[in-house]
């Protein structure tokens, strides 16, 4: 499973778009399409152009909330919030061999996306961010450490957990001491896709 996942920004399909081409251009190899808000056919239509995409440049696409578009699209999974339906349900829409991913912000969120067989675990958020309007308590280092340091009491192994949450690049060599698996990337790779090789060389 690559380390580093792109979550698409943009108000607009043709933003939208643009930002997930530069991404892809630039070398990230997992795409999160993520527009909230978005009209319901420009969504439909935006995926589909991403699940394209992605297949040219050989990248996983994993489409944010919408479990029964991505099955009709056949991308490669979801990412679901606390608050989306539930992976059982989604796992059985899916299938087996399917990308699952679920949120969380707590020891006891984790656990519950261990016991649900997500995938991965993003976790966050590592600090304030603008991307998201319900933003979950800021988890900071400390959060990491003591959620990580909570499995272990527990003898529970780690996962693979993402960070999310204005995630930068000099944040990577903290998290992965932590035990952090990789990062969940957004405004960074919008503003300047071309850092996504710089996270490469950090995330081996």
């Amino acid at each position: 499973m690559e380390k580093l996942q792109y979550i698409s920004q943009g108000n607009t399909i043709q933003e939208q778009e643009l930002h997930i081409r530069n991404a892809l251009d630039n070398g990230i190899k997992w795409v999160q399409v993520r527009w909230k808000n978005a009209p319901e056919n420009e969504l439909i239509n935006l995926c589909e152009i991403s699940k394209q995409l992605c297949s040219e440049y050989q990248s996983v696409c994993i489409i944010n909330d919408h479990v029964q578009l991505a099955k009709e699209i056949d991308a490669d999974g979801v990412h679901l919030g606390l608050n989306d339906s539930s992976i059982e349900k989604a796992r059985l829409i899916l299938g087996e061999n399917k990308i699952i991913g679920g949120t969380a912000n707590t020891l006891s969120d984790v656990i519950q996306r261990i016991e649900e067989s997500c995938n991965y675990i993003g976790l966050g958020p590592l600090r304030f961010t603008t991307t998201k309007e319900k933003l979950s308590p800021v988890l900071g280092f400390e959060g990491y450490q003591e959620i990580v340091n909570g499995l272990r009491d527990q003898s529970i192994d780690i996962p693979k957990i993402f960070a999310i949450g204005s995630v930068a690049l000099e944040d990577l060599l903290p998290l992965q001491e932590i035990g952090i698996y990789g990062v969940a990337v957004s405004g960074q790779i919008t503003k300047q896709p071309s850092v996504i090789n710089e996270f490469k060389k950090v995330m081996i």
